[in-house]
């Protein structure tokens, strides 16, 4: 489970965490990373110390093995300079741009979905939902009942 966090993520942050305490009964595994608006080339496990306890992407990659489910959490809005252009992170200077991260994880984890808590029908007038949603193959799901519901259909196939 990768969540975004920071930013305009801060007003979900009770319905991540309750979203968080039930994933931790749901999967018999759990790991989880934090990013912040787009998957870059580090997450880390612990928000305050994000900058001095980071974990790369890669090692991430190699650890877990492909049979792993992957599930981001966050609203995908951010400026698509962030998701397309290498330096595009307002953590620090990324090498590669995070479209890069995102098909290296979808290509060795290709059970995935991205759950939105922003309501479904305001994504169309974000640019960067549309790209996040498209890199992600349309698996994008509203942090709704239903939402959820289709969500783990998905992973389940």
């Amino acid at each position: 489970m990768f969540l975004d966090i920071g930013g305009s993520m801060d007003d979900h942050v009770k319905l991540c965490e309750e979203m968080f305490s039930a994933a931790k009964t749901e999967f018999k595994h759990l790991e989880y990373f934090y990013f912040h608006n787009c998957l870059y080339d580090y997450v880390w496990k612990d928000n305050r110390r994000r900058h001095a306890e980071r974990t790369r992407t890669s090692e991430i990659m190699h650890k877990y093995g492909h049979d792993y489910k992957l599930v981001f959490v966050g609203d995908a809005t951010m400026s698509p300079y962030e998701i397309l252009q290498p330096g595009g992170s307002i953590e620090y200077s990324n090498d590669e741009a995070g479209v890069v991260w995102m098909k290296r994880m979808l290509e060795i984890y290709p059970k995935a979905a991205w759950l939105n808590p922003e309501p479904e029908e305001i994504w169309p007038y974000r640019q960067s939902v549309g790209i996040m949603k498209e890199i992600m193959g349309g698996r994008m799901y509203p942090t709704t009942i239903e939402g959820l519901e289709r969500a783990m259909r998905a992973l389940a196939k």
